[in-house]
């Protein structure tokens, strides 16, 4: 079925509702509108869905909701009448329509004699990790895109450990939500006929108050917290998003005295009025705390994206400015201060391990090896760091300290099992205490780890490339770089090449070809004889093509002098 005739079968519908139709006779005169809208059905990929709300297969409404739902439901049920009786946890965040998309994937759910737990107003994703573990549910749905502009949406599948589904049970799962063939294959009920079926049952309070607790007790050194915590002074802005409630209880429960929250960002807004997209990663969204920041001479400013699984950090230079840390940098100063405060607490167990992605600073890992720490890779997506905390469950191979990535997601503890900004926000203000009981900022102590580690520098650029021709377009720029790389890039001959999507490397240096042992992935990474690399990889969730890039300088200096050539190398190689 080409797009025009989806257009005109949705529009003909008698289970497509009035208003969704007037929306989609509001652009009957405009043919690009309608292919995008219709030109695909919108992937549900390994992790759930994500796109623009709006009528049309290829966007997120209560209809393709549904069958993402239907197709999760009858996963569930194939599994055994056990997995329907534990049932799925849900939770959303302050976007546009997250409380209704919730509230249909509760009711296809329920239809199906699958038990639902539904929050009953917005929470962080972490909480719903921490949730699913709690009540010993099947599955998890978080209703959420994360950091993306306002007119996007999204639907996150977590399993029984608290992560997000991983192979095989991901491909499972995306099998069934294909095989439903049309809207008549979701089955629904009404919130009340659920709630009297005993099917559909509202989380309150007490669950949020646990994970409340369990974070507090994560606190790596309450006697510093004791010391500094009338001494810190910090601002917080949620983003408009779901963490205000649960990061101030944390900070202000562990002791930490001087919060001051970004009026004009602090409740929920699905517009994120203040800011053109709610991310942390963009130092513009700080502007406001950075005033708040100024007139309370803050040691440390911390902001987390709308369902609070991410944070950001900006934090006084040596000349009183405040700079914006990326994610390396924060996850570099978090292993240290993890490590450090573990070791003199003779705390720090001798299988001990942290774990980042493959796009991920090794500035973590060098630092890690001062600590006799092991460190792990795995690929992009932290529900891979999850899914190897599982493993060690079982195996006792190792002892997880903390996981992150460089996009601004970071764990420690083993009770939620993906990114928590709840958790990391309050070790980010424990380690800008143990910095300035020294006279010190975050900042210098970041120089500080420079010095002893090595002057390591990341960048990321992403390319938009929306619609049909970007996805063609970024395809090409795979197959490109996959099928003729060149041997010398910023003239730097290659020493490694490394094809997750075919799980193999080439060893430049040595001759040799080898397997790499992780799940298949449409990833690129190429390293040079200096230890500088690039990798490319298309967004899991978002119309972009992404590009990596790491140095390490001699100074600072050397660093974005290395940094600039090896970018401008890359992106003439892709045109």
């Amino acid at each position: 079925m080409n797009y025009k005739d989806k257009y005109q079968m949705w529009l003909s519908s008698p289970m497509i509702d009035e208003e969704t139709k007037a929306e989609l006779r509001s652009i009957a005169n405009n043919e690009s509108e309608i292919e995008d809208r219709f030109y695909k059905n919108l992937d549900f990929g390994t992790g759930g869905l994500r796109g623009i709300i709006g009528a049309g297969s290829n966007r997120v409404n209560i209809y393709t909701i549904g069958m993402a739902t239907q197709g999760l439901a009858n996963y569930i049920l194939k599994a055994g009448q056990d997995r329907a009786k534990r049932g799925v946890a849900i939770a959303y965040d302050s976007r546009r329509m997250s409380p209704e998309f919730a509230l249909q994937s509760a009711l296809v759910l329920c239809a199906n004699g699958i038990k639902t737990y539904l929050y009953g107003e917005l929470q962080p994703t972490p909480i719903l990790s921490y949730t699913v573990r709690q009540l010993g549910a099947t599955a998890g749905i978080v209703i959420t895109a994360s950091h993306n502009p306002p007119q996007y949406n999204g639907y996150k599948v977590y399993w029984e450990d608290g992560a997000q589904v991983t192979h095989p049970i991901d491909r499972d799962i995306i099998d069934e939500v294909n095989n439903i063939e049309d809207f008549s294959y979701i089955k629904t009920i009404s919130k009340e006929e659920a709630i009297d079926k005993g099917l559909l049952e509202i989380i309150g309070e007490d669950l949020l108050s646990k994970y409340i607790n369990r974070v507090k007790e994560l606190c790596f050194d309450r006697d510093l917290v004791a010391r500094m915590g009338d001494k810190l002074n910090i601002v917080f802005t949620p983003i408009h998003g779901s963490g205000n409630k649960p990061v101030r209880r944390v900070l202000e429960g562990v002791g930490f005295k001087n919060l001051w929250v970004v009026a004009e960002q602090e409740l929920p807004d699905s517009d994120f009025s203040t800011v053109t997209y709610p991310n942390p990663e963009e130092k513009e969204v700080f502007d406001l705390a950075i005033d708040l920041a100024k007139e309370n001479d803050a040691d440390v400013i911390i902001g987390t994206d709308p369902d609070c699984d991410r944070v950001g950090v900006v934090v006084k230079n040596k000349k009183g400015e405040y700079v914006a840390l990326n994610g390396n940098q924060t996850g570099a100063l978090m292993v240290d201060y993890c490590l450090r405060a573990l070791r003199d607490q003779n705390r720090l167990a001798e299988n001990a391990c942290i774990i980042k992605t493959i796009v991920t600073s090794e500035m973590g890992k060098r630092i890690a090896d001062s600590y006799n720490t092991k460190t792990l890779n795995t690929l992009t997506g932290f529900k891979y760091i999850g899914e190897r905390i599982k493993e060690f469950e079982t195996s006792k191979e190792y002892s997880f300290i903390m996981g992150y990535e460089e996009s601004y997601g970071y764990l420690a503890g083993d009770f939620v099992r993906d990114k928590d900004a709840v958790i990391a926000s309050m070790i980010i203000c424990e380690m800008a205490a143990y910095y300035k009981e020294k006279g010190m900022t975050l900042y210098e102590g970041l120089e500080d780890l420079w010095q002893t580690h090595g002057y390591y520098k990341e960048t990321l650029k992403s390319i938009e490339m929306a619609g049909k021709e970007g996805m063609e377009k970024i395809k090409d720029i795979m197959d490109g770089l996959r099928n003729d790389c060149p041997a010398k890039i910023a003239d730097t001959r290659l020493a490694r090449a490394e094809d997750y999507l075919m799980s193999k490397a080439i060893d430049f240096v040595n001759d040799r070809t080898e397997e790499i042992d992780l799940p298949v992935s449409n990833v690129l990474k190429f390293i040079l004889e200096d230890d500088s690399w690039f990798a490319v990889r298309p967004s899991g969730t978002e119309p972009k093509v992404k590009l990596y890039f790491s140095v390490v300088g001699s100074d600072l200096k050397d660093a974005e002098e290395k940094a600039s050539k090896l970018e401008k190398a890359v992106f003439d190689l892709i045109g």
